[in-house]
């Protein structure tokens, strides 16, 4: 993979990231209805005007509306690369293909989203299926470092790789049950349409840190069963990097809970949660190196031919 390539796929991890962050700063300034129809902003206007009575709301609103174009310029080129690469490879150019099927699934649930005044199932299914699409992308940048799509090979026992396979799948209910917190709070995102799942956020909120603390147990398992096997550097060190991660980001959780929730630090929170993702889905590829494909999946290439 090309150093312009390999660029290209970062900078759709970063944008897939970048896209929760500024949504999550649309909900905490009461924004999420700044622009009350989809998809225009307001009624006959594609872009916010002086008589729209949500004020500076309808200008963040549209501005992370906008931010949906870069996006998909970010996508499109990851697409482009993919399809340029030589051998072509067919798992990248699915793996590019599904971010640009996403966005525009994003698209529609975000206007769905505002049509229905912000419903909190849509709202938390809004944000899942962003991180559905930092999956595609950590995979379309982690199967592009491999040098082809042949057959895998451990490089660690397989109860480690089981560890982190778990890992991962607690690292996605931390996730969901972050989602659920966030439903039951203060923040709907619209200061005159405060609807909430009706769970006790306090409860919710415990039940999250809970669900932390296992995800954090298990990661240091993880990093000590790599260490005892003197697995290759580069799982340890992600591993050890995900559980720095993770204890800033419990650290931050419980400063925003004991704080009463103010906007910044749970912007900050939003921001470490993706890069707590990141971190973790990155593990499993670390376990495993991939053989070279047995052929050559461009079509432009020669078939070879045998010769006495």
């Amino acid at each position: 993979m090309g150093t312009i390539t390999r660029r290209l796929f970062i900078a759709n991890i970063v944008a897939q990231s970048g896209i929760v962050v500024t949504g999550a700063l649309v909900r905490l300034t009461g924004s999420g209805l700044g622009c009350p129809t989809w998809p225009d902003c307001t009624e006959g206007s594609l872009v916010p005007v002086a008589r729209q009575a949500e004020g500076v709301h309808k200008y963040i609103e549209f501005g992370n509306r906008m931010l949906t174009f870069v996006l998909v310029i970010v996508v499109f080129a990851c697409i482009v690369a993919a399809v340029r690469q030589s051998p072509r490879r067919r798992p990248l150019i699915l793996l590019a293909l599904a971010g640009f099927v996403g966005i525009f699934g994003q698209a529609v649930l975000g206007g769905i989203t505002v049509l229905t005044s912000l419903n909190p199932y849509l709202v938390a299914s809004h944000l899942l299926l962003s991180m559905l699409l930092i999956v595609a992308a950590v995979a379309l940048y982690q199967r592009g470092q491999e040098d082809g799509d042949g057959p895998t090979t451990a490089l660690v026992r397989t109860e480690l790789r089981v560890l982190a396979k778990v890992l991962v799948g607690v690292g996605a209910l931390v996730v969901v049950l972050g989602t659920v917190v966030t439903g039951s709070g203060p923040h709907s995102g619209d200061a005159e349409a405060v609807v909430r799942f009706g769970l006790d956020p306090r409860v919710m909120s415990w039940l999250h840190a809970d669900v932390v603390i296992a995800f954090i147990g298990l990661t240091i398992a993880l990093a000590l069963g790599l260490r005892l096997v003197d697995a290759p550097a580069t799982a340890q060190r992600r591993v050890w990097f995900l559980l720095a991660v993770s204890l800033g980001q419990g650290a931050i959780g419980y400063v925003q809970y004991f704080t009463g929730l103010p906007e910044l630090v749970v912007a900050l929170h939003v921001a470490g949660a993706c890069l707590v993702w990141v971190a973790v889905l990155r593990i499993p590829y670390a376990l495993r190196e991939r053989a070279m494909s047995t052929q050559a999946s461009d079509p432009r290439q020669p078939t070879p031919t045998l010769t006495n």
